[in-house]
């Protein structure tokens, strides 16, 4: 680990000793702060909550907005509690499960589990939830910052779920890990790469949309759920949810199977809705009129 990497997993390890509800106030205040700058990341949120609430009128849409962009902060300052405190600390921060059961049937059930993680609340939390109870295999793209990985790999620890490269290597991995029964991880809301998507409803408007999740689900049979971790108010900690997949997921057709895909999403957008990362580019790229153009 270079110097400065070790240096920063020192601060986040100094960091992780401060209470959640100060690291969660001070995130409100820094996504308020983004707000008032109306700098990229708030001129995109305001975008996207447009497109997603189309009904709102004015006050209600900057309420709307004020309230993600402060809980965009706080899932920035979150992380030093995250990766700070260590995988056991972190997990008693889950103070109740949803759906637990499903993912007991979906392992039992033997034919292997697809984990459709959306950028939705605590992500890294709950690879710690979902790892704490089998080995997962997570698709992932390399940080921009090589250097960063070997932080990761130390902060997550014996937790760290097998990461697995989105290129062709790694999406076979995945298939051997579902046919022997295991489990992978996917952000079902990830934009693909030129070519390697779909057009398919998401909030009513056309968004490019990943197919591999839907592919491997129909190739595998194996039993895909949709879990977040919800982010409780005043720091209380964290509710993981897991979801059943909607019908048609496995569907022939790839539109209506990355439909589904993108219903799912919306089903676990709506449990937390201000959550959800709405500064990121969803409905944009790949000659899709761009609606986030300033």
């Amino acid at each position: 680990m270079r110097p400065d990497i070790y240096l920063l997993y020192l601060l986040l390890r100094l960091f992780g000793l401060l209470p959640l509800r100060l690291l969660h106030a001070v995130g409100g205040a820094l996504g308020r702060l983004s707000l008032w700058l109306h700098g990229r990341t708030a001129h995109d949120t305001t975008v996207n909550l447009a497109i997603a609430r189309p009904g709102l009128d004015r006050p209600a849409h900057a309420a709307l907005l004020r309230q993600a962009m402060a809980e965009g902060g706080k899932s920035i300052t979150e992380i030093a509690k995250v990766w700070g405190a260590g995988p056991a600390k972190t997990l008693a921060m889950v103070r109740e499960v949803r759906g637990a059961e499903l993912l007991e049937a979906a392992v039992a059930a033997g034919k292997g589990v697809i984990i459709a993680a959306p950028h939705l609340g605590c992500w890294e939390l709950l690879n710690y939830w979902l790892c704490s109870r089998m080995p997962m295999a997570i698709l992932y793209r390399p940080p921009r910052l090589a250097a960063i990985e070997p932080l990761l790999r130390r902060v997550r620890g014996a937790l760290a779920p097998e990461q697995v490269r989105a290129e062709g290597a790694g999406v076979r991995t995945l298939y051997k890990r579902l046919a022997a029964g295991g489990a992978i991880g996917i952000l079902p809301d990830q934009k693909p790469r030129a070519g390697e998507g779909e057009l398919a409803p998401f909030y009513g408007r056309d968004a490019l949309t990943m197919v591999l999740l839907p592919r491997l689900a129909a190739r595998t049979g194996a039993t895909v759920l949709f879990a977040f971790a919800e982010r409780l108010p005043r720091g209380e900690g964290f509710r993981i949810h897991l979801l059943p997949a909607p019908p048609g997921l496995d569907d022939a057709d790839p539109r209506q199977a990355c439909a589904a895909l993108n219903r799912g999403v919306e089903a676990c957008v709506e449990r937390a809705f201000v959550q959800y990362q709405w500064h990121y580019h969803r409905w944009s790229g790949h000659g899709l009129p761009d609606p986030y153009r300033r």
